[in-house]
């Protein structure tokens, strides 16, 4: 029997993409989104990939009313965490916000699905727990520290769920930290779609790419990497997404455990231009500029864990991400997006 499934934030990027996943699998997902960073058309795209209307919520994690009668209504089984501000830089100018969105509406979120007897969540956390690594590739032991407040939001929520699994056995969660989602669903018509100026590398260079902006900046050319850029674990997020699935699927076997969800493979800033170059056929002009602070020259996963418990590991390639991200972006560009 199909279970329904709870998505905060599932309008945005990563959720949109387990969306269509979760209704692949044969589950029942329930949207609620406040759209501060994602547009309701993305809802109508989701609908017409699974072949159904997706049922939609607009309301924020940090109304407990809302969480408590969508749970109610839909009969949610589960809740599949995502809702949160994700800007880095962001957070570091605006730590207040992040800390209200992110930790009071996990919080909101916790205590609705506590009344309503919904005690099974899948938490959207991020590599940024592991902070500077002191060892690649990072495994789930590694220790825990942050480089600025949209980390230590993520590292405050890991603990208070891990707090909520000592308190009571009945609850069943895992934390899934993950590396750096790209790519597009196969379609091309949902994809990573950012309001204002992107954060990101990927968004960067598709609009370098279709002539949207000049130039890609690179921060940091003399890393001790082999090509002196950044190195990074990029992950398809159709596999980010079919891993949330597979998490969800398995709760019930879980207490409560952090699992990654990566490649296990490295990929410089300079490999993932070259590769997208070669793929689409496009030129990607560049410059190099200073490092940012608070980068660090190399960051990939150990991922067997989530071999292990999860039965999952990716599947598509760089080549499969940058041309399924160009699918996408001429597919917003024609659509006006």
């Amino acid at each position: 029997m199909p279970d329904t499934i709870l998505l905060t934030g599932g309008a945005g990027f990563i959720g949109s993409h387990i969306c269509v996943e979760l209704a692949k699998a044969g589950h029942r997902p329930v949207v609620l989104d406040n759209l501060c960073n994602s547009k309701p058309s993305v809802m109508e795209r989701v609908g017409r990939i699974i072949g159904r209307p997706v049922d939609f919520v607009q309301g924020d994690i940090r109304d407990g009313d809302v969480l408590r009668r969508t749970l109610r209504d839909f009969k949610v089984r589960s809740v599949i965490h995502l809702a949160g501000l994700k800007a880095v830089g962001e957070s570091v100018s605006m730590p207040l916000a992040y800390y209200d969105n992110n930790v009071v509406g996990t919080l909101r979120l916790l205590e609705a699905m506590e009344a309503c007897d919904v005690r099974s969540i899948v938490f959207s956390s991020s590599a940024t727990v592991y902070g500077v690594p002191k060892q690649l590739p990072l495994d789930e032991s590694h220790p825990l520290s942050t480089t600025n407040p949209y980390g230590q939001t993520k590292l405050v929520i890991e603990g208070i769920l891990r707090d909520l699994r000592q308190a009571s056995d009945r609850w069943h969660i895992c934390l899934l930290r993950y590396f750096n989602p790209v790519g597009a669903h196969e379609s091309g018509t949902i994809g990573e779609d950012p309001h204002g100026m992107p954060n990101n590398l990927m968004p960067f260079v598709l609009k370098v790419a279709a002539g949207r902006a000049t130039e890609l900046s690179v921060w940091g050319g003399d890393y001790p990497t082999p090509d002196g850029t950044g190195v990074r674990d990029y992950i398809h997020v159709v596999d980010l997404a079919i891993g949330h699935v597979r998490a969800m699927e398995r709760l019930d076997t879980i207490g409560c455990e952090a699992i990654n969800l990566g490649t296990g493979r490295g990929t410089s800033v300079l490999e993932l231009v070259k590769a997208f170059e070669r793929v689409n056929g496009v030129r990607v002009p560049f410059v190099m500029k200073d490092r940012r602070t608070g980068d660090v020259a190399s960051c990939f996963a150990d991922p067997s864990l989530a071999h292990t418990r999860l039965g999952w590991k990716t599947e598509r390639s760089i080549d499969d991400m940058c041309r399924d991200a160009w699918r996408w972006q001429q597919f917003a560009v024609a659509q006006g997006l």
